[in-house]
């Protein structure tokens, strides 16, 4: 019976006893794959580029010559999936299907952005995180966790390196890009050894911090090559060749104008004037005439404050008269004046108005500017050789933006939930309609209309909760997204922030990882560590 069982079953897998294999099934004109489906042909595509690109790498310890870490300030994935589909609907697309040109990077990965002493960090742990590969607390920029913050005798000693620095002792070009002032957290994470990210100018500290003697950050930047090279024995940087953002009232007296403002130093130092000094043969820029007659190609130190804060949001920045350079216009150049070093140049490119357009709630100057970014990576991209050049592309932190509805394919971004086969907006159990994109917390709605300033929403209430929208264009300029939680500014999220990576070592980017792991990946990419040890030692 046994026996009989098992020729019954052989029959039915069809099995040749000769050589115990299963026969194929007689249809050969079976498909197992629909080859002709457009968005099966659309991944075999993007899987041979990332199969070339894999190929391509290069593994050994500097094989890098070039790097160049692009932040984009509170750039959540969230910011970036709508960031992708705002770009393909400017372009007459669905949306979804575009691609902003850092997703088109072969490597990628995620990054846990806590603090030593915070679930949800700032700008200058995380930063500082980045470029020296330590993690520290909330507050600190360029010093471990031993600093307490804003206590100037804990400072000594706990300094720590940062790429920008190991760069430079290595003889390098470095230059520092940002939209925000060059003084604020993110930028002077690159080049800032303080307790405390607020001591921008002497205004913001105590009597007894200027007494033991700590720097402002503005300050540090000014006597940034003095300071490493008494740091470390034998080292002959030249400084930072290249510097462009906002902030200028952080390196001007009181008493003196800073474009449409006043300086805010208390101790009377032109921080311009001691540049230039220090500098006779650099370009100080601090309009976009002086910007666009620059030649850049022969420039060879280049210090840009356009602006006495943080810079305009992209689409704010050609109103009114401002005409400041865009984010990848000053990218672009920035490149041009570091690539003439033969052994190869560190720059640091942050979109830093992306944190502050969330921060009011305004998600289409925050999609703008993210937008922008990724206009910035695509110029570097065509500006630099992939087989020596390493590009970083990433987030300092994340923000409470959601976006949710179930609205359906190709609907407005920035519109109201539409589902699918519905041609008005649902409604909630309160019969309001709502937006795809909204806020945790945060000031709350506001309807500017075509404002382009999103800074404009601090002059009003905080106003949280649910609004009525009908009738609204959500899509304009000004309109700010609803909030849960009323808060006189939306806060930070505590979630994984992502990494894209193209050229030498970008494979090293994968999975899941502290933030720490994008310095030891320059590091490795161009042996930043053994270059400055050699330079130290001759």
């Amino acid at each position: 019976m046994k026996r009989l069982i098992f020729i019954a079953l052989l029959a039915i897998v069809g099995c040749d006893r000769a050589t115990n294999e299963v026969s194929p099934p007689n249809n050969h004109d079976l498909q197992l794959t629909d080859k002709a489906n457009p968005w099966f042909q659309s991944s075999i595509t993007e899987l041979e580029k990332k199969r070339l690109a894999a190929e391509k790498i290069q593994n050994q310890l500097g094989a890098a010559k070039n790097i160049i870490l692009f932040v984009g300030d509170g750039m959540s994935l969230t910011t970036v999936t709508a960031s992708r589909i705002f770009e393909g609907q400017r372009n007459g697309l669905l949306g979804e299907e575009n691609n902003l040109s850092f997703d088109n990077f072969p490597f990628s990965g995620l990054a846990k952005t806590y603090a030593v002493d915070t679930q949800v960090p700032d700008s200058a742990s995380t930063m500082t995180a980045m470029m020296s590969g330590v993690k520290t607390n909330r507050g600190i920029v360029g010093i471990s966790e031993q600093v307490s913050r804003g206590k100037c005798e804990t400072q000594a000693g706990n300094e720590l390196i940062s790429a920008l620095d190991l760069a430079e002792l290595a003889g390098l070009s470095t230059g520092i890009v940002t939209t925000a002032r060059v003084t604020h957290a993110t930028p002077a994470a690159t080049y800032a050894k303080s307790p405390d990210r607020d001591w921008e100018d002497p205004s913001e500290m105590s009597q007894s911090a200027i007494d033991t003697g700590c720097q402002d950050i503005a300050a540090q930047f000014i006597a940034y090559q003095s300071n490493l090279n008494q740091r470390y024995p034998g080292a002959k940087t030249d400084g930072i060749e290249v510097v462009m953002g906002g902030g200028l009232r952080h390196f001007l007296p009181a008493s003196e104008e800073a474009g449409d403002s006043m300086g805010t130093r208390p101790d009377g130092r032109n921080l311009v004037d001691e540049w230039k000094q220090t500098n006779p043969l650099g370009t100080y820029l601090d309009n976009r005439t002086d910007f666009d007659a620059t030649n850049f190609e022969e420039a060879t130190q280049i210090l840009g404050l356009f602006s006495p804060s943080h810079m305009r949001f992209e689409a704010n920045r050609k109103h009114n008269g401002y005409q400041q350079p865009s984010l990848s216009e000053m990218t672009a150049n920035a490149i041009k004046v570091l690539q003439k070093n033969s052994k190869g140049f560190f720059l640091m490119v942050e979109a830093g108005r992306i944190d502050h357009a969330h921060h009011v709630g305004n998600a289409y100057n925050a999609l703008s500017d993210t937008i922008e970014l990724s206009n910035a990576i695509d110029v570097a991209m065509q500006s630099t050789d992939g087989d020596d050049t390493l590009i970083i592309v990433t987030a300092d932190h994340g923000h409470v933006f959601t976006m949710a509805g179930y609205p359906k394919r190709g609907n407005p971004i920035l519109g109201k939930v539409v589902p699918l086969g519905q041609t008005k907006p649902s409604l909630a159990v309160d019969n309001l309609p709502y937006t795809t994109l909204g806020y945790a917390n945060g000031r709350g709605h506001r309807h500017l209309g075509m404002e382009t300033d999103a800074d404009e929403c601090y002059d009003g209430p905080v106003y949280a909760g649910r609004a009525n929208l009908t009738g609204m264009d959500t899509t304009q300029p000004g309109f700010f997204q609803e909030s849960l939680v009323p808060l006189t500014s939306e806060t930070h999220s505590g979630e994984d922030v992502a990494i894209y990576a193209s050229g030498p070592g970008a494979h090293l980017i994968s999975g899941s990882n502290e933030q720490t792991i994008i310095f030891h990946v320059m590091n490795h990419a161009a042996g930043l560590v053994d270059k400055a040890e050699r330079a130290l030692s001759r």
